[in-house]
């Protein structure tokens, strides 16, 4: 296990899926979490539950990620409250796949604002504690399909690929001061999104992965837990895939 003590991280999206499992994770290494939601504010307060259950600490932030005011108010909320953070995981992300050309210029402003869009604005915010501590972890989950493409996904594509160069521009700009920033790019995982799948693409995504199966939220997590803690100093500008081999490069 990584010794993460004495680290506050903030996880964008945390009350489900790969984004629970992720908090959940970093508060067993240690750290102090901060969980953001919108919506699922009972998943919330579970996962919050779990955690000091643990015997750690967990702080619960309300806010949209897609909102560049509310982003910049609750983070320095955060910062009075809690301290610096020492992790970002940009986790936040939605779906509103159709169709290129049926594709509501709406669900195209929303996805890319939430699940891009959102990094900037998070990681713009909480960027000067980190420079001011000379430390910092930023990891962002990107996917697969930022990779491979997807049919009725040129929304959610686009955003996904958009992190990767985020992410290895962000790396440039901070190594000076001791910040790395990393990516994450994780495949076929059973979340509640991936449940609501028909059998029949559940099947058609599990033929092609070598490994035979669907990834767990917790083997995404596990990869986070590397990346944020000492053992990982000297990694940053990269991608990691959790897919199963599903996709190489």
């Amino acid at each position: 296990m990584f010794d993460l003590s004495g680290k506050i991280a903030l996880v964008t999206g945390a009350s489900r899926g790969i984004g629970r499992a992720i908090a959940y994770e970093l508060a067993k290494c240690g750290a102090t979490v901060i969980v953001n939601y919108l919506s699922s504010e009972e998943k919330a307060k579970n996962l919050a539950q779990e955690i000091e259950k643990l015997g750690k600490k967990v702080y619960l932030s309300k806010f949209d990620v897609s909102n560049y005011e509310e982003v910049k108010s609750k983070i320095k909320e955060i910062e009075e409250k809690v301290g610096g953070i020492h992790i970002l995981v940009n986790n936040a992300g939605i779906v509103k796949d159709a169709l290129l050309l049926r594709l509501k210029e709406e669900d195209w402003d929303r996805v890319l604002k939430t699940n891009l869009y959102s990094v900037f604005y998070v990681t713009q915010a909480v960027l000067p504690m980190m420079i001011k501590e000379r430390f910092g972890r930023i990891i962002n989950i990107s996917s697969v399909v930022a990779f491979t493409g997807n049919p009725g996904q040129t929304n959610y594509c686009a955003a996904k690929a958009g992190l990767i160069g985020f992410t290895k521009a962000l790396a440039l700009e901070v190594a000076g001061r001791n910040i790395t920033v990393n990516a994450v790019a994780p495949g076929y995982i059973e979340t509640d999104m991936t449940k609501e799948l028909p059998e029949k693409v559940k099947t058609a995504f599990l033929s092609e992965i070598p490994l035979k199966r669907a990834g767990l939220p917790e083997e995404v997590a596990y990869l986070v837990n590397f990346l944020a803690s000492d053992l990982a100093s000297y990694i940053t500008g990269c991608v990691f895939h959790v897919n199963g081999g599903l996709y190489r490069d």
